[in-house]
C-alpha cells in the first residue's frame, strides 16, 4: 500500500518539510511550489494532506493563507506551533570572515538583521530558506552564505558557521494541516478550539452584538482578527478561533447568536488545540 503523502510549500528543508518530518514521519512529504498548489492537491487527492503556515510572532499572519480558506471546502484538522530558528550556513571550511553575500527569504533576513548588521554582509532576497541553502551549495564559493534550518544544512551538505542568529529568540510559526475530511475528535484527549469566517452585516453594532454571544455562554476566545477581503470596505470578514466544540450546547447557543448578525459563517476547522496554547 502507498503512504498517505502530506503536501507542503517549498522545496526539502523548509520549515513547512521540517512540520512534516517532525510530526507526521509516516507520511510521505511530498512538496509543491505554492500555496495554492497544497489546496489543489489536497483537492485532487494528490495528497491527504496539506500543511501551512498561517500564523508567525514576528511578522504576523500569512494573508494568502487567510484569502484561500475563504474559496476552499477543505477542514483545518490540526495546528502546530514551531520554533523558527535561522542557522548562517556555507560550504564547508568557511569562517565567518570569508562571508560577503547573505541568501534567504526576505522574513528571515529580517528577523535576523540586527545580528547581520555586525557582520555587514550584502542581503540577498530569496525565494524560501531552503532554495536560499541549495543556491549556496551548488555555487560553490566561501563568499556566500545562506540563512536557513538546520535540516536543509544538512540536505545540501553545509556546514554550520553561526547557529541560531535570529535577533528574537521566542519566534514561532504556527502551522495548520488541512484536508478534506474534517477531525474526528475526543474532547477527553485535549483541549479542542473551532475556527470560523465570518462575514458579519453592515449594520450599527453588529460586531459587538455577533461576540456578545460568546460571553454569555462562557466562551473563550482564541484569536479574532478582522481583514477586507477584495478591497470591499462594507464586509469586514472576521477570522474567529475559540475554545470548545460546535456541537457543544454553549458553543451551538453562541453560534445562534452569530448568525443573527452575520451574512455568513463559514466553519474552517475543529482540531486540537497545540498544548503550548495552554501549558504556560
Amino acid at each position: 500500500m502507498s503512504k498517505t503523502k502530506i503536501a507542503y510549500q517549498g522545496i526539502a528543508g523548509a520549515n513547512s518539510h521540517l512540520i512534516c518530518t517532525s510530526f507526521y514521519p509516516e507520511m510521505e512529504a511530498i512538496n509543491y511550489p505554492a500555496f495554492e498548489d497544497i489546496f489543489d492537491a489536497v483537492t485532487t487527492d494528490k495528497a491527504q494532506y496539506g500543511v501551512l503556515p498561517i500564523e508567525n510572532t514576528y511578522a504576523g499572519r500569512v494573508a494568502e493563507i487567510h484569502n484561500l480558506l475563504h474559496d476552499t471546502d477543505l477542514h483545518m484538522v490540526a495546528e502546530h506551533f514551531h520554533p523558527i530558528e535561522h542557522h548562517l550556513v556555507a560550504i564547508k571550511d568557511t569562517e565567518i570572515s570569508d562571508i560577503t553575500e547573505v541568501y534567504s527569504h526576505p522574513q528571515a533576513l529580517m528577523q535576523c538583521r540586527k545580528n547581520l548588521a555586525k557582520f555587514k554582509f550584502t542581503k540577498q532576497p530569496f525565494s524560501n530558506t531552503a532554495a536560499a541553502a541549495q543556491y549556496v551549495a551548488q555555487a560553490g564559493a566561501n563568499n556566500k552564505a545562506a540563512l536557513c534550518t538546520e535540516l536543509a544544512a544538512e540536505i545540501y551538505g553545509l556546514q554550520m558557521v553561526k547557529k541560531n542568529i535570529e535577533d528574537i529568540k521566542d519566534n514561532k510559526t504556527i502551522f495548520v494541516v488541512i484536508s478534506k475530511n474534517a477531525a474526528t475528535l475526543d474532547p477527553n484527549k485535549g483541549k479542542v478550539m473551532t475556527t470560523l469566517l465570518i462575514t458579519v452585516r453592515n449594520i450599527p453594532a453588529a460586531v459587538y452584538k455577533m461576540l456578545s454571544g460568546f460571553a454569555t455562554n462562557n466562551i473563550n476566545l482564541i484569536k479574532l482578527e478582522s481583514y477586507i477581503p477584495g478591497g470591499y470596505s462594507t464586509e469586514a470578514q472576521f477570522f474567529l478561533s475559540f475554545e470548545g466544540h460546535a456541537r457543544d450546547r454553549n458553543v451551538q447557543a453562541a453560534l445562534e447568536e452569530v448568525g443573527f448578525y452575520s451574512k455568513n459563517v463559514k466553519l474552517l476547522g475543529v482540531y486540537y488545540m497545540d498544548k503550548e496554547r495552554y501549558n504556560k
